[in-house]
């Protein structure tokens, strides 16, 4: 049985993820320094939920640093 895939965007950049990928595996790919702010189609997601929220095809991932300035 071959491994499903799916298609996901992380930042803009497109990305292929397991069939059964969580959003904990996403944040994986691309090891962003702490702190940051994770959205799923502009859809904030709390740090606690990152385990357990499944990821569909085609969705747009946006792992954001915080600015700071004035």
């Amino acid at each position: 049985m071959a491994c499903e895939k799916m298609k996901v965007s992380i930042n803009a950049k497109a990305y292929e993820l397991p069939a059964l990928a969580v959003l904990s595996d996403a944040i994986g790919l691309i090891q962003p320094a702490p702190p940051f702010a994770v959205a799923i189609n502009m859809q904030f997601v709390p740090s606690s939920h990152y385990a357990q929220t499944q990821l569909q095809d085609g969705d747009k991932i946006e792992i954001i640093r915080p600015v700071t300035g004035g």
